[in-house]
């Protein structure tokens, strides 16, 4: 329970800022890309890139930049800026959650033709959990990742930086790598599953649901992954309540959301009784313990409770259901 609190408090002291960022307004339509990026660099405190060579790339195409200080780039009074931002700047977007999980020594094509950044993992068994893993662009280490991602332009802050790419950069291998096929940047499948938890978040907080919608934030790097998910929301009331339980939902939101299926109003209703639904939490199913129209008089129940508010929010890729009360752990060998 105290962890619980902990993350509600946490997110509730991140309302204001996140929901000023939530509210930005898009883009104007003549919104100058080019200049936007070197915006957005200088803002988190890159300068350098953003004075010498940000008019090069434009912010309107997917791109993932691994940006080095400006204190790492004094010490190289050789570097031509503009050649390196382009070779520290790829096509595509490339989360750190994403770059954990490619195969070691996986080579990307930068913005300089025939220049190729090598990304590698620590190995350590410190780091054998993914999401621990330590994330190396040609040895120079991420520190500060995922520092501004808009669903277009991301941005890492690396540690050091890199030399100047060789033209073999591409072709040659270190002695630990290994010659396995690039996986693709999750570019269409990643920007669509983007914009759905945009628009599913916007809509929960506009309709008393904001401290979902601020724990979906939160989980956002693994909900960007899923193909399709269904989530089961209490209402800022209901979390508020004394007595309820409901503070533990906050810490317990991956038992109440269902990875990869897209399970409508209708598709709920005709759940007979007893149908196990697999969470985001492993070796915890949800049941149905009540199939009925969802009406008064037949309501349909999951772990024995009433799902009372049915398509809170329904787009291509998530739907969401209002409950009053979090889920509770049901033994579902006995149905």
């Amino acid at each position: 329970m105290a962890n619980a609190a902990a993350v509600l408090l946490s997110l509730i002291l991140a309302m204001s800022f996140l929901s000023a960022a939530e509210s930005t307004p898009p883009l104007p339509p003549y919104t100058n890309y080019t200049s936007l990026t070197a915006t957005i660099l200088s803002t988190l405190g890159f300068r350098d890139l953003a004075g010498g060579g940000a008019a090069s790339l434009s912010a309107a195409t997917p791109t993932t930049i691994f940006a080095p200080t400006d204190s790492s780039l004094l010490t190289c009074p050789t570097c031509c800026i503009p050649l390196l931002l382009q070779e520290h700047s790829v096509p595509g977007l490339y989360p750190v959650h994403f770059l954990r999980t490619l195969a070691f020594g996986t080579k990307i094509g930068t913005f300089a033709p025939n220049r190729c950044l090598t990304v590698t993992t620590s190995s350590s068994a410190a780091a054998a959990v993914t999401a621990n893993k330590k994330v190396f662009i040609n040895g120079v280490e991420i520190t500060k990742p995922d520092l501004y991602n808009n669903g277009l332009l991301i941005v890492h802050g690396l540690q050091g930086f890199v030399s100047h790419l060789s033209p073999l950069s591409c072709t040659v291998e270190s002695m630990t790598s290994l010659s396995l096929p690039q996986r693709p940047p999750p570019t269409a499948a990643f920007l669509t599953m983007h914009f759905m938890l945009k628009d599913a978040m916007t809509t929960l907080r506009t309709t008393g649901y904001s401290i979902v919608a601020l724990a979906m934030r939160v989980k956002y790097s693994e909900l960007s992954d899923l193909k399709t998910l269904t989530l089961f929301a209490i209402d800022d009331e209901s979390i508020f309540l004394e007595g309820g339980g409901s503070h533990a939902y906050v810490a317990e939101l991956g038992f109440h959301i269902l990875p990869n299926r897209l399970l409508t109003a209708a598709d709920l209703i005709s759940l007979p009784r007893g149908t196990a639904l697999p969470t985001m939490e492993p070796g915890r199913d949800l049941v149905v313990t009540s199939s009925g129209d969802g009406g008064p008089l037949a309501p349909t129940r999951i772990n024995y409770v009433k799902v009372k508010r049915f398509d809170l929010v329904r787009n291509q890729r998530i739907v969401v259901h209002g409950l009053s009360t979090p889920f509770r752990h049901v033994d579902c060998h006995g149905f």
